[in-house]
């Protein structure tokens, strides 16, 4: 799980993923702030049902997205690719998880969205600081780990 640690350590450090979604032969894609839960693998964020994306994603539905940082040269690139699923949270079940956002980002608590769960099932993260095209796998099929 040395792999997933250092993984989850820097997803903690961020605050926007992007993720598609595909109905019907359609895709499009959306980017949101999230928080990052390192116990269930998953991220979790703020959008109206009336988005385009939500529509698309019914109440749940095969996302993959990444998440990355914006570094001036190719040695500090770092990200993450990621498949998974996304599902609305009902009311009872996000309490807890929606109140962590808000503490993460108050400004939240003035959009009147459901909290969604992107549950990670494949996350690949590219780590040039480490040497170039540095790479670490997770899968939560199997919790197998590839460095």
């Amino acid at each position: 799980m040395e792999s997933l640690a250092a993984i989850s350590r820097w997803l903690e450090k961020q605050h926007v993923v992007s993720w598609s979604v595909a109905k019907d032969g359609e895709l499009w894609a959306a980017c949101a702030f999230y928080l990052y839960d390192r116990e269930n693998v998953a991220f979790y964020l703020l959008t109206e049902e009336s988005t385009r994306h939500a529509q698309m994603s019914g109440p749940r539905a095969v996302v993959a997205g990444t998440v990355n940082g914006q570094p001036k040269t190719v040695a500090l690139i770092r990200g993450v690719q990621f498949r998974g699923e996304i599902r609305q949270m009902d009311e009872n079940e996000s309490a807890a998880m929606r109140e962590r956002y808000y503490r993460r980002f108050p400004m939240a608590r003035m959009l009147p969205a459901p909290l969604w769960e992107i549950r990670i099932d494949e996350l690949k993260f590219t780590d040039n600081t480490l040497g170039f095209g540095k790479k670490m796998i997770w899968l939560r099929k199997s919790g197998a780990e590839q460095a």
